[in-house]
């Protein structure tokens, strides 16, 4: 009885305060009311409660007891009762609304909440941070990024920095157009404390914040080549471009294959692709043959997808090392060895379009006679036996390629009776792989016979357009002349490769597991291929180059 009559007794005092405080014209005199309702805040249940509601709401008006408010609600913060907890989350945000200088110290308190495990207490935490933002979106978010980097505990805060990251993808980035006002000052403003961040990230928040850059209206599609170089200039960093590359670390090779796929948009946009390819050519494509089997086909794809942005001086540096690996992999005569179909699309088509942007450089790689006007034409030597050797192992790749397209067709015609035949639905999923795998493999046949056939003339019509669809890439299908792609370009509808689409429908996205199924195809086929790939969308493990990768 004497607990309940404290308590009444507390509760009563507390509503004193407040109408004294409320009805006063001049409130910072009442400064023993608002001391009051502090030190009440130390008493039951119910008096924690209503003081959490009235510590915020008069601190403004006295100054010298704001720390000594702040440090009340924060123990409130830690009460075992939820309802204390959660009205002590929810006053926190009042504290800056008219003290601003206090909101990174708010945000501060609210992010370390935000693995609250109870519902209630955790949504409490989201909208008292959305209050914030909306009160002050550009200080808010400086407090909140700001977090990100300051990892003082890496066991305890990597926690709390996923919490974080992840209200910022789920709350914030739907919200950019209202909250992001005015637009161009404060998407300038989050661009650069994106920057500040990715000194250390792992690949996943290091491609959810491109994506999220990307969806910003300054860099969106009238922004300037500028603009995209800005965003290349990003990628080019992860990538670690100016580092010494050593086929033994896995994790780089990762984060350069994957950020070679992630740039290829922006070279699409008037991005320089110049870094890259220079990158390519002195460090990579010189040990290509060290490097670890399952990270050779996705690299050779993302060498493909970027090859028709490079500008000529670029190409021209490049070719050799294209030309010299297509004749490691395209054999001179039927051996009896293995060609990797995979590889031979790839290589073909970056040749193609590095040939395109420099098309006499191929005079005195592939003995073809090409005519410039340039001094680097060489018309003057003899280069017969090389267009000899190339052409050959043309004819050979065709040969293979023609048998193993009859065998994958055939393979086809045995997979649709097995699909009639198939009674249960695991049966019919194994089948339908299988198909799928065929049907890929199809696609990659047609795609090398496409690009080896103009190569047999001395003076070749290099493809240099989107007239070959990669097999990995998502077929377009429309009854218009022409579509765009995903990244802004025009593709014409009558793609070499045909319109069948079922294995390619996992597209970019799913990576070297549809390449897997391509090379399956070939595999048990007479000179089929066996190579393949993880994938472009493993990424990379840890955080920053100060950090393992792993």
């Amino acid at each position: 009885m004497a607990d309940a009559t404290d308590d009444a007794k507390h509760i009563e005092k507390l509503y004193e305060f407040g109408e004294r405080l409320n009805e006063s014209k001049d409130k910072s005199q009442n400064v023993e009311d608002y001391q009051g309702i502090i030190d009440a805040a130390k008493s039951s249940i119910k008096a924690k409660q209503l003081a959490a509601q009235l510590i915020p709401r008069f601190f403004k008006f006295f100054p010298d007891l704001w720390d000594p408010a702040v440090e009340c609600l924060v123990d409130l913060l830690e009460e075992e009762d939820l309802g204390v907890r959660v009205q002590a989350i929810r006053g926190l945000p009042l504290f800056c609304k008219d003290t601003p200088e206090y909101i990174p110290k708010i945000v501060y308190l609210l992010v370390q909440l935000l693995a609250a495990e109870d519902f209630v207490e955790r949504d409490a935490v989201h909208k008292a941070l959305m209050s914030l933002l909306r009160q002050d979106v550009k200080a808010s978010l400086s407090a909140l990024f700001g977090r990100i980097a300051n990892v003082d505990e890496p066991s305890a805060d990597d926690l709390i920095r996923e919490k974080i990251l992840n209200y910022i993808k789920d709350k914030v980035f739907p919200l950019k157009t209202e909250l992001l006002k005015p637009q161009e000052e404060m998407e300038r403003h989050i661009t650069d404390l994106i920057k500040k961040s990715l000194e250390d990230v792992t690949g996943a928040e290091f491609r959810m914040f491109m994506d999220f850059l990307k969806s910003l209206t300054i860099f969106g599609d009238k922004a300037p080549p500028e603009r995209m170089k800005e965003l290349v200039g990003l990628v080019e960093a992860q990538a670690d471009l100016d580092a010494q590359f050593t086929v033994s670390d896995t994790d780089h090779i990762d984060r350069l294959i994957s950020c070679l796929f992630m740039a290829s948009p922006f070279f699409v946009r008037g991005a320089p692709s110049s870094k890259f390819f220079n990158y390519l050519n002195k460090e990579v494509l010189p040990v290509f043959d060290k490097l670890p089997e399952e990270r050779k086909l996705d690299l050779l794809k993302a060498l493909a997808e970027i090859s028709p942005y490079t500008m000529p001086q670029d190409s021209r540096q490049t070719l050799p090392s294209i030309v010299q690996l297509l004749k490691k992999y395209m054999p001179r005569r039927k051996t009896g060895e293995e060609m990797n179909f995979s590889y031979v699309e790839c290589l073909l088509y970056a040749f193609h379009h590095l040939a395109h942007k420099a098309p006499n450089a191929t005079n005195s790689l592939c003995g073809y006679k090409i005519v410039t006007g340039q001094p680097s034409d060489r018309l003057g030597e003899d280069f017969s036996e090389h267009y000899k050797d190339f052409t050959e192992r043309l004819t050979t790749v065709e040969e293979l390629t023609r048998a193993t397209m009859k065998k994958l067709t055939q393979g086809m015609a045995e997979h649709n009776k097995a699909m009639s035949a198939a009674k249960t639905d695991e049966e019919k999923n194994t089948i339908k792989i299988q198909k799928q795998n065929t049907t890929s493999g199809l696609r990659t046949c047609n795609n090398i016979l496409a690009m080896t056939k103009p190569l047999h003339s001395k003076t070749p019509s290099f493809i240099g357009d989107k007239s070959i669809n990669l097999s990995w890439k998502e077929a377009v299908k429309t009854s218009a002349p022409t579509t765009k792609t995903g990244t802004g370009g025009k593709r014409p509808t009558s793609a070499v490769n045909g319109s069948s689409n079922a294995a390619s429908k996992k597209g970019r996205g799913a990576g070297g597991v549809q390449n897997q199924l391509v090379n399956r195809a070939f595999e048990g086929l007479s000179q089929g291929g066996r190579g393949g790939g993880r994938g472009r969308g493993r990424g990379w493990g840890g955080r920053g180059r100060g950090r393992n990768y792993r």
